[in-house]
């Protein structure tokens, strides 16, 4: 019987428990899938901790690659043998499922499962957060935090081949020689630097275009300090906790500025849209323009070590789990 992880109330990681399930055949428009590798992304333990509250007893995961085992009625764009990625729903931490067929992509050849899992999400994220929530130009100065994280490694290099001087910020000492290594110009250790001022000095007082922050609560009022006037603030995860309430006064204080807080999933709703945010993150890392270094990995019944390791900062650019 395949086995998944379950949580039947929010909590640290030691919620998590490795269960067995049943997964049948696949119904009208889904395929039952085998999974290969599995992505660990931060919003898991968002979704574990409760934060963003699922209905419980629940599963976990968003984000997976395998292969096709079976396919329903109706379903017509892969068929069984495949090699698959998809991004949600809920219930990737699992051997096998049953999920909708129109959320799978079909991984090209010359790209390994565990790289698909491991880019695939935040590939679509940097996708969506530089080219449709902010698009990047060339010649643009642009802050981005926890630079050595999964997000933050495919974010660097991407806006690198888009011609943008990139600032970059990490937690700790032993995280600047990885943001140094995938791209980043300037690297200022968040925790013991004061690095809205660094911004300034770095940019002659200017400030930056936009800000991509992924870290949350100890970084925002510093981000919309190192923004220029009309500058972008761009806050899409809570690593350090959720943003506090704020007052949008501060907006018009420091130069009339923008404030987004967008999701990848609104991003990629449209199947045409995923198909085409897929396309741009496999061509990428398929040219070499982003390079994905092999992903740290857990097994599968080893779930909560990977969430300690992630929540406690010890990991650099992605996590996977092997059924």
């Amino acid at each position: 019987m395949p086995k998944a992880i379950r949580f039947q109330q929010p909590g640290g990681p030691d919620v998590l428990r490795l269960e067995d399930v049943t997964v049948g055949e696949p119904g009208s428009g889904e395929v039952r899938l085998r999974h290969t590798a599995i992505a660990v992304n931060y919003v898991d333990t968002y979704h574990r901790s409760g934060l963003y509250p699922l209905p419980l007893p629940s599963g976990l995961g968003v984000e997976a690659a395998g292969v096709v085992e079976a396919v329903g009625p109706g379903v017509g764009h892969v068929k069984a043998g495949q090699r698959v990625v998809y991004t949600g729903p809920i219930g990737a931490y699992a051997e096998a499922r049953l999920i909708p067929a129109e959320k799978l992509v079909v991984i090209p050849d010359g790209i390994d499962d565990r790289t698909a899992a491991a880019v695939f999400t935040k590939g679509l994220t940097v996708d969506a957060l530089v080219r449709r929530t902010y698009p990047v130009k060339a010649g643009e100065t642009v802050l981005v935090h926890a630079a050595a994280g999964g997000v933050g490694v495919i974010m660097v290099q991407w806006l690198k081949a888009l011609g943008a001087t990139v600032i970059g910020t990490v937690g700790s000492d032993a995280k600047v020689a990885v943001a140094r290594r995938v791209g980043c110009d300037h690297v200022i250790v968040y925790t013991r630097e004061d690095f809205a001022k660094r911004v300034r000095e770095i940019t002659s007082g200017a400030g930056v275009a936009v800000v991509y922050d992924g870290v949350g609560k100890v970084t925002f009022e510093g981000s919309l300090d190192s923004l220029a006037p009309l500058g972008t603030m761009v806050t899409f995860g809570n690593a350090s906790g959720p943003v506090p309430p704020f007052d949008v006064r501060g907006l018009a204080s420091r130069g009339s500025l923008f404030l987004t807080r967008p999701t990848v999933f609104t991003y990629i709703a449209r199947r045409s849209d995923l198909e085409r945010g897929a396309a741009e993150v496999f061509e990428r890392v398929g040219k070499g323009v982003v390079k994905v270094e092999p992903p740290r990995s857990w097994p599968l019944a080893e779930a909560a070590a990977a969430h300690r390791a992630i929540e406690a900062r010890e990991t650099t650019g992605s996590v996977v789990l092997l059924p």
